[in-house]
This record gives C-alpha cells, structure tokens and sequence, in this order.
C-alpha cells in the first residue's frame, strides 16, 4: 500500500506540468504521509501512514495513542 493513506484511501494526483512556451509533461503530486500510532475501538494500537490532513483531523478528536 505504498503512497496512501492508511484511513482513507487518498492517493497521489497526477495532472500536467506547464512550461512558459505551454508544453505538458506529466507531473504527480504525492501525499505528505506521516507515520502515527492510532488506537482502534477495541484499544489496540496500530500504527498507520496518513496524510497531514488526515492527521490533523485525528488530532482535533482526540484519537491518537498516547
């Protein structure tokens, strides 16, 4: 599962990279993966690869093992 994230399933976007003179040329645009420790509902801890955003949300709700 390489270059996901572990909650949500985002992947990489992929689109075009534009020159001065409008040429394309392909490009990707990678998540920002953090490892965390997450504790699921029955206690256990896991550790993940999320994204920033997503762990700034699990942040926010308090579901990050401590």
């Amino acid at each position: 599962m390489a270059r996901k994230d572990g909650l949500t399933g985002k992947g990489p976007l992929s689109g075009n990279s534009r020159s001065h003179a409008m040429n394309a040329s392909k490009r990707k645009w990678n998540l920002n993966l953090q490892k965390v420790q997450v504790m699921d509902e029955n206690g256990k801890v896991m550790t993940l690869k999320v994204s920033a955003r997503t762990l700034r949300t699990l942040k926010k709700n308090n579901q990050l093992a401590k």
